[in-house]
């Protein structure tokens, strides 16, 4: 027994002596690989904030049938895939009617834009001013003045081309948008700012969102309406509706239609035209869709300048001849009369057809509802989705009011719109179930908004969107730390050698505490004897 008391001893101290260089060597590795988890980790997340690149300013007027909102874009220098991510700074509304109210006095155009453009030089910098392009798109009221006076419509926009020429921005142009392309910008707008295209990873990456289906669009606006939406490989290719779009480095296949004389103003000026066609006894037509006890007087020219209503002017036709309607707010006779409006006959020979024989694929899966869908809807205290009963209803309930109850029930009060707005919801209740054929399933599908994050839902994002593959990208001042494929394997290296050394801690902190129990119950049966 004295043998074994004389060793076990220097065998303990031994074996501290051995286990102490390890342990400080696994501790010195294990606190190191996690001072470069923790600092790798940090430069990665907060790399965007380090190494963020040079903005870039674009400016897009929206120069609509009824008005011109100017739209102040910005994005970073360098893109994702070809394609600049932009963002909507600030927007301005010009004062007046749009360019094509232009037409008997261009010169006068560019009066209208002076207040935004004053706006929009305080807004960017004056440095990069030089380099925004600025850019004009004209929609529906345009095309129908090309069409009814195509010298008008090139006077408009080039006393236009002349005025922002004289601006600090880089001009270029003012062009006239096709129908299908407003469809096309309005749809990429859509899923842009509902984030179908790109979407950050962990590491504040732009990357494309993974089983993420896009949202079809719907655009009413005052000359045209459109709908557009992703369709199938068993929709009908040979139809020039269908087209193929290339965003982010992914190629979309959408159908898309614009329907000229269509849109709200148009539509309405339609539908007072056909009613005159029918004439009351009195000289006061009576209007279902205005309100009760409401009165307004046109002008014939009114009516009857417009394309769109050409073919129901009246013989002896005056343009200043006035025509007074009368309101007789029937909300059941409006819903009938209104479908007039729409050619559905026409689609006898179509197995799948919304309206004037036009062909249409079934609608499916999502759509926003933007421009005078949502306006619409907002007055009858509706937004976002709901059912096609609450609709229905709310109409009811709106169209019966008398005239004098409509500015208690509108949060802004607006004659024009104000007595209009029952017109307006039957009609997109024909445009809708009847032409596009939503059902009270589909219904609930539609989304009615205005804007997604402060950036409005118009063609215009969508335009800057496409034009921005035309805008070289630059080099960014300093790279990124590392790739993501890169930044994983440091940290997963990193990870296991924090592993194993915190492993190799516990185990000789497990056998240092067996190797004292031993010493312990060796001691204790020493003692015993």
């Amino acid at each position: 027994m004295l043998t074994v008391l004389t060793r076990q001893p220097c065998e303990h101290a031994g074996f501290k002596a051995l286990s102490r260089t390890p342990v400080v060597v696994a501790l010195v590795v294990l606190i190191l690989s996690v001072v470069v988890l923790v600092a790798i980790t940090l430069i990665q997340i907060h790399q965007k904030e380090v190494l963020l690149p040079g903005l870039k300013y674009g400016i897009v007027l929206d120069a609509g049938s009824s008005r011109t909102t100017v739209y102040v874009y910005q994005w970073p220098a360098e893109k994702e895939n070809n394609t600049g991510v932009v963002t909507q700074t600030s927007r301005c509304s010009v004062k007046g009617s749009g360019i094509s109210s232009y037409g008997k006095n261009p010169q006068d155009a560019p009066k209208a834009f002076e207040d935004c453009m004053r706006k929009v030089k305080e807004q960017i910098p004056a440095h990069l001013q030089g380099s925004t392009h600025i850019y004009l798109g004209a929609t529906a009221g345009m095309r129908l003045l090309r069409l009814q006076n195509e010298t008008a419509a090139n006077e408009v926009l080039a006393s236009i081309q002349n005025y922002f020429k004289s601006q600090p921005f880089d001009f270029r142009g003012a062009q006239i948008i096709s129908g299908q392309e407003e469809g096309i910008y309005g749809w990429i707008t859509a899923n842009y700012l509902m984030g179908n295209f790109l979407e950050k990873d962990l590491w504040h990456m732009w990357v494309h969102p993974n089983g993420v289906e896009t949202t079809g669009a719907l655009d009413l606006g005052g000359a045209s309406t459109q709908i557009s939406f992703a369709v199938g490989e068993k929709a009908e290719l040979n139809t020039s509706d269908i087209i193929k779009v290339s965003l982010y480095g992914y190629v979309y296949t959408l159908y898309t239609r614009s329907f000229q004389c269509y849109g709200r103003n148009e539509a309405e000026k339609r539908f007072l035209a056909m009613l005159l066609q029918v004439p009351e006894n009195d000289s006061s037509p009576g209007i279902p869709c205005y309100p009760r006890n409401y009165s307004t007087t046109f002008t014939a020219g009114h009516l009857f300048d417009s394309l769109c209503t050409e073919e129901l002017r009246p013989g002896g036709y005056d343009p200043d001849d006035t025509i007074t309607f009368e309101g007789t707010g029937d909300p059941l006779l409006c819903r009938v009369k209104v479908a007039s409006l729409f050619a559905f006959r026409a689609c006898h020979d179509r197995e799948i057809c919304c309206f004037d024989g036009v062909y249409q694929p079934e609608v499916k899966g999502s759509f926003v509802a933007f421009a005078g869908f949502f306006y619409t809807a907002n007055a009858l205290n509706l937004s976002g989705s709901f059912s096609l009963n609450a609709f229905n209803s709310s109409t009811w309930d709106f169209c019966s009011q008398d005239w004098s109850q409509l500015p208690l029930l509108l949060p802004r009060f607006d004659e024009v719109y104000a007595r209009s707005y029952c017109f307006s919801a039957h009609y997109i209740y024909h445009l809708l179930v009847s032409g596009y054929k939503f059902t009270e399933d589909t219904w609930p599908q539609i989304h009615f908004k205005k804007e997604v994050d402060n950036s409005s839902i118009a063609w215009s994002l969508g335009y800057m969107l496409t034009l921005t593959n035309q805008i070289p990208a630059e080099i960014p001042l300093i790279r990124l730390p590392m790739k993501p494929p890169t930044f994983m394997s440091v940290l997963a290296f990193f990870t296991g050698v924090a592993l194993l050394c915190l492993g190799f801690l516990v185990y000789l902190y497990a056998l240092s505490r067996n190797q004292r129990r031993s010493q312990h119950a060796l001691d204790h049966a020493v003692d015993s004897e």
